[in-house]
């Protein structure tokens, strides 16, 4: 991984908070870390937001209404569709708008990765088991390198987040997941520590060994 073939996506760090999305402080502090020390190194960030029209144009099937018809989650016509003011976009990061869960669902991002040369993206946000899941995979259906930052994700329940992550990674192959001081340290070309597989579908876990199992994503 270099500086050159690199890109930070950051994954719907959105201020919509009717999901009750846990830790998301925590993902805040951390996601601000990693851009300022992505930011020094001249990696290029790119932020995607979720977009439902208020007028209900392009809703997806089945999205949740509120009683006047206008979409309960990512309302254009609210503050809930904006980033995070702590982490707000700066002149220069890349802003993809998109009407589905997956990042690169008839969106622009997989043409400005290529345009970027990028080879490896480094991701994470939010929802787990949601948005960043689909846009995972659809990275690597792309050929694009993972590198999952897996302390600025979240999820409405600590069940779903955990077995999201180990969903991709038992089924990711070009994966590494890293905490945020991890990956800072290796685009600083330090010492770092990562997790990998070491074979297809490591994870073999149950709803009563869950938590052990993912403790191994370490």
């Amino acid at each position: 991984m270099s500086d050159k073939n690199t890109a930070l996506v950051l994954i719907d760090l959105q201020k919509e908070s009717n999901f009750g999305l846990e830790q998301m402080e925590n993902v805040i502090t951390n996601s601000k870390r990693l851009i300022d020390g992505f930011r020094e190194k001249n990696i290029p960030i790119i932020y995607t937001r979720q977009i439902n029209r208020a007028d209900g144009v392009g809703l997806s099937l089945g999205e949740p209404l509120n009683d006047d018809g206008t979409p309960f989650y990512y309302n254009t016509a609210t503050e809930s569709i904006e980033i995070f003011d702590e982490i707000k976009p700066q002149d220069g990061d890349i802003i993809i708008d998109k009407y589905r869960w997956s990042a690169f669902h008839e969106t622009s991002l997989d043409l400005t990765l290529r345009s970027l040369n990028v080879t490896d993206v480094v991701i994470g946000g939010v929802v787990t088991d949601g948005c960043l899941l689909t846009s995972v995979f659809d990275a690597y259906f792309r050929d694009y390198n993972i590198h999952l930052v897996k302390d600025i994700c979240a999820a409405s329940n600590e069940g779903s987040h955990m077995a999201s992550l180990m969903m991709i990674a038992n089924w990711v192959y070009a994966l590494k997941m890293y905490d945020t001081t991890n990956i800072l340290k290796r685009i600083n070309g330090e010492e770092y520590n990562a997790w990998e597989s070491d074979k297809v579908d490591s994870l073999h876990y149950s709803a009563e060994n869950m938590r052990e199992i993912f403790n191994q994503l370490k």
